[in-house]
């Protein structure tokens, strides 16, 4: 049956490739269910629980502290990059893999324990300093897991895919990715005052996630997880190697500027959201309107993965999917700042507003633009899969959300939170826009690149 419904809105998936890609959707479903339920969840616990007003803390303090860990945030993934390209020199992908999700099984069952003693004993219990910590800690740790254990798994399937194979099966992969997206922002729509038990579910899907990969690679032949564009040879390491691939190559860095740049501008406008959300939701409320934010998003990404990705790419091409994004997402911000300017709106009204940009942008950025940037990958090497990627991934992007931050932190008025969000649109949308700008040239550069080197069947090694 699971064939057969593969098969009717994949037909180009072959039958004999069927329980290899099967099996690497379920796994990234995992991944990115459990993401998005921890990418939920960390907000909740910075905005709302971390600083408690009882301990002595404003009710402003978590919002004023998101450019902060978002500056952080670079220098904490750069520390697990280095560490994580030394693990490729040594460890096969798979076993590469059950190591990084045991490092954050054992991370967030910590968390589950700290929430389960501040639902029982309270907040005084445990103390102003240790619920500060976990919750910065809380957030720097999710931010990794966005990167590290995302890009690892891109990183395992392009070197377990042929290029022929990645167009067929990207977009079935993509999709299935959104269905465990919805699942896991679903809980949060649970209203609830009790967090601990959602930690404790982030840690049962990690678990999964390892028995997937572990029966993948007993039952899938050897031969199946190849890929036919890894080079025979291979290069001294080291672990800067990742930084220095990207430094001398062109056609990486234009990647990088695909793979990061629309981050910058979407965390201006997403601060923006949970700012305005943060002031008029309670907690309860702010976790229900998180819930509904994922499950939004990640409903529309699964349809668009589902119905119109693979045609997109199909008929359209890569080099065309490119640039679709990020003239969708300008056009988008332009709409807002319009609405804004001309209409003012009251708070509540510009909330969902900006709600909807947000919905539209992540949509199209999860369902079309995330597949087809991961294709740029395919005429790479076996370093450029894993070391380059990662640096880009990880330590690109999260210092591409560090900059987003740290506009969102110099247009902030402290003690005024209203003119702070005033300033985010207003002058948010200009700098924004500005990166849109620089995003789109280099992806007319990497789509045109991309496609001369699979015709020529080049690797950037």
């Amino acid at each position: 049956m699971i064939s057969t419904l593969i098969q009717y809105f994949y037909p180009e998936i072959k039958q004999d490739e069927i329980k290899k890609l099967s099996l690497l959707a379920l796994a990234f479903l995992f991944t990115i269910g459990t993401y998005w339920l921890m990418r939920l969840l960390k907000d909740l616990v910075l905005y709302k629980l971390a600083f408690p007003v009882c301990l002595g803390w404003s009710e402003d303090t978590g919002r004023l502290w998101i450019p902060t860990v978002k500056t952080l945030s670079p220098i904490f993934v750069l520390i697990l990059v280095l560490a994580y390209s030394r693990l490729v020199d040594i460890f096969e992908k798979h076993k590469l893999m059950y190591i990084v999700a045991s490092f954050y099984i054992v991370i967030f069952s910590y968390m589950t324990a700290v929430l389960f003693v501040k639902h029982t004993y309270g907040d005084i219990f445990l103390g102003k300093n240790i619920l500060a910590v976990s919750g910065i800690l809380g957030y720097l740790f999710t931010e990794s897991f966005g990167s590290l254990m995302v890009a690892l798994f891109w990183s395992f399937t392009i070197s377990s895919t042929t290029s022929d194979q990645a167009k067929r099966a990207f977009p079935f992969i993509a999709a299935s990715g959104q269905f465990g997206a919805i699942g896991g922002s679903s809980l949060m729509l649970i209203k609830t005052s009790i967090i601990w038990p959602f930690y404790a579910t982030v840690v049962l899907c990690l678990l999964c996630f390892m028995a997937t990969i572990w029966y993948l690679t007993e039952t899938v032949p050897a031969e199946q997880m190849q890929s036919d564009n890894t080079p025979e040879h291979k290069k001294a390491h080291h672990a800067w190697s990742g930084f220095t691939l990207l430094y001398y190559q062109p056609y990486l860095i234009g990647v990088l500027i695909v793979s990061t740049f629309y981050e910058i501008s979407g965390t201006i406008v997403e601060y923006q959201m949970n700012s305005q959300a943060s002031l008029i939701f309670d907690h309860v409320h702010f976790k229900w309107f998180k819930g509904l934010y994922g499950v939004s998003i990640n409903t529309l990404a699964f349809f668009i993965a589902l119905l119109g990705t693979s045609y997109a790419i199909k008929k359209l091409g890569t080099q065309i999917c490119l640039l679709i994004y990020p003239i969708l997402f300008a056009l988008s911000l332009v709409g807002l700042y319009i609405y804004y300017t001309i209409l003012t709106p009251s708070p509540y009204y510009l909330l969902w507003a900006t709600f909807t940009v947000m919905l539209i942008v992540k949509a199209v950025a999860y369902a079309l633009n995330n597949p087809v940037k991961e294709m740029m990958y395919i005429p790479t090497s076996k370093d450029v899969k894993f070391k380059t990627k990662s640096v880009i991934d990880m330590f690109g992007s999260r210092s591409a959300k560090m900059s987003g931050a740290q506009i969102g932190g110099w247009l902030n008025v402290p003690g005024n939170p209203v003119l702070s969000i005033q300033h985010l649109i207003s002058y948010g949308t200009i700098i924004s826009l500005g990166f849109i700008g620089i995003w789109f040239m280099a992806a007319l550069f990497v789509g045109r690149l991309n496609s001369k080197l699979l015709e020529q069947k080049q690797i950037i090694e």
